[in-house]
């Protein structure tokens, strides 16, 4: 029967092992995302994640945790813009907006006759 606690403790203290080691990765990648912050607060909440990293830890989410969900969701949403923004570039051209590069890239003498055919095959399909 010890082993089966054994195992129990494992698994338990493995799994806060990790969600520990995942809060101190956000923190630190708060510490950078953050631009009001400056760089001599950034040192010391860096050097007390190295010397005193549980309490540090604790500390940081204590007092920037709102702060910190604020810069998480704020990226989220710029990176999401930006991906929308990228679709609606690529994705945004009209077939014949698509026949028309193709066809200034024939007259630049760019491409030739058989490769425009196959632009503007492509642009209709």
């Amino acid at each position: 029967m010890s082993n089966f606690w054994d195992i129990i403790y494992l698994i338990a203290s493995s799994f806060l092992f990790v969600a520990y080691l995942i809060v101190l990765f956000q923190i630190v990648i708060d510490l950078f995302r953050d631009a009001e912050l400056g760089g001599g607060s950034k040192v010391l909440w860096l050097v007390g994640l190295f010397f005193v990293p549980f309490l540090t830890a604790l500390a940081y989410v204590l007092f920037r945790g709102r702060g910190m969900a604020e810069r998480q969701r704020a990226s989220m949403l710029r990176a999401k813009s930006d991906t929308d923004a990228y679709i609606r570039h690529v994705a945004g051209k009209s077939p014949a907006e698509q026949i028309a590069d193709a066809k200034a890239l024939l007259d630049a003498g760019t491409i030739n006759q058989e490769e425009f055919a196959k632009l503007k095959a492509k642009a209709l399909s």
